[in-house]
């Protein structure tokens, strides 16, 4: 497909999800967007293989019309398209992916069934088919779907214990239920039909059933009312007005803090690679939970800078990686570098209004770190996820760079 065939087409300033159609008609890719609009023009720019790689380069080739469909959030697009990808298994989504570090969603077949997030590695050793009772996933994007879950938690109550309800034999155990009712985090009520009908909310919910939920909130709502049951009443309308108005904010926005839970920060870190200002080059890498997450790692052909600078391009590189709504915004920002990097980080994401704190690894004159510049605390708490992640970006970079400077020097008889 190409550019001018693209534009043609009308696609929305809207959230939703997208469709790149091969020649019969069958689905190649399938992706969700803040805005349907830019993210399927992102394709189509010069250097696609660079930004995204070369397997969606050639899928974007082989595509010969899009098609979409609008959802009313983001959280949505989010649900449509795992189950989307799940049912049709396009061919350029598929290749290559490893889902067994993804995240699923499993409803178990228990008397009080608990709502679980599970890995994809965890899912076959721990449990087996009569365990679960519906099966949602895999979610590709951790910290989107972190995310998503805190939203419906916010409609729906339900159980996340780590063993079955009711099998807790120690005090602390059943005190931390109790404790949990009691600030709203798990369901108050005893009984197991109220419960029931959670759990088939939920599974609506993720099975992108949502009109459906709010048909019967509704018919549940007047029910109360025609009894008299006001309190059970205004508690339907709260939740209808809520799923109505799901809040996007939460999906496509840093809370601008970070999580107290350390084992689910998102850290991000970034590097230049030139040399004396040559193929210059830059990348993104990510850590959540103290792991790395390869499929979320970006790579950034330099543009706009021609001598070595690496301050400005590395304010290149942030710019442009701002320039995607749709990728989760990290709790940390790692530069390597020294004050300067760090300045220009965190000027630019004040230009963003966006108040992700920043720390700088300076190394010494054999590259190793040193220091990093920055919150004490945060320095503190994730003192070992920082460092790995700044190893990271420079092993990526270098790896990008020597590609790039290969190539630029590929022999004459080797280019045809």
């Amino acid at each position: 497909m190409t550019k001018e065939a693209l534009a043609k087409k009308k696609l929305p300033d809207a959230s939703g999800v997208y469709f790149f159609l091969g020649a019969r008609k069958e689905i190649l890719y399938i992706g969700k967007a803040t805005s349907l609009k830019n993210r399927v023009r992102s394709y189509f720019a010069t250097d696609v293989a660079e930004k995204r790689s070369e397997l969606i380069e050639k899928m974007v080739a082989e595509a010969k019309s899009i098609d979409w469909t609008v959802t009313d959030s983001v959280l949505e697009a989010l649900i449509l398209e795992t189950n989307l990808i799940r049912t049709h298994k396009p061919r350029y989504n598929t290749i290559s992916k490893d889902d067994k570090s993804y995240n699923h969603l499993i409803i178990t077949n228990e008397e009080w069934p608990r709502v679980l997030v599970v890995r994809g590695k965890d899912l076959t050793e721990q449990y087996n088919e009569r365990d679960i009772k519906y099966h949602f996933g895999p979610f590709t994007s951790g910290t989107l779907f972190r995310e998503a879950l805190k939203i419906v938690r916010r409609l729906f109550k339900f159980y996340d214990t780590k063993d079955p309800v009711g099998s807790q034999k120690s005090k602390l155990s059943r005190g931390t239920i109790d404790f949990n009712r009691q600030i709203g985090l798990y369901p108050d009520e005893a009984s197991k039909q109220k419960y029931a009908t959670t759990i088939r909310h939920i599974r609506l919910f993720f099975e992108g059933k949502k009109a459906t939920v709010i048909k019967e909130l509704e018919k549940e709502m007047l029910t109360h009312a025609k009894h008299e049951r006001f309190e059970d009443a205004e508690v339907c309308k709260r939740r209808i007005f809520a799923l109505e108005h799901i809040q996007d904010i939460a999906l496509i926005k840093n809370e601008l803090k970070l999580y107290r839970d350390e084992k689910r920060a998102r850290i991000e870190a970034y590097d230049i690679a030139h040399m004396a200002g040559a193929d210059m080059v830059g990348v993104m890498t990510v850590l959540e939970g103290g792991e790395v997450i390869k499929s979320d790692y970006r790579k950034f052909k330099i543009q706009t800078v021609t001598a070595s600078n690496d301050t400005a391009a590395l304010r290149e590189v942030l710019e442009r990686r701002l320039g995607h709504p749709e990728w989760p915004l990290p709790q940390l920002m790692v530069v390597d570098g020294s004050t300067a990097q760090k300045n220009v980080a965190e000027k630019v994401l004040k230009a963003h209004h966006m108040l992700i704190p920043v720390v700088a690894v300076t190394k010494d004159e054999h590259h190793k770190p040193k220091a990093i510049k920055g919150s004490s605390r945060l320095v503190k708490q994730f003192q070992n996820e920082i460092l790995l992640a700044n190893a990271e970006a420079h092993r990526f970079a270098i790896g990008y760079h020597t590609k790039k400077r290969s190539q630029t020097f590929l022999p004459t008889s080797r280019l045809g």
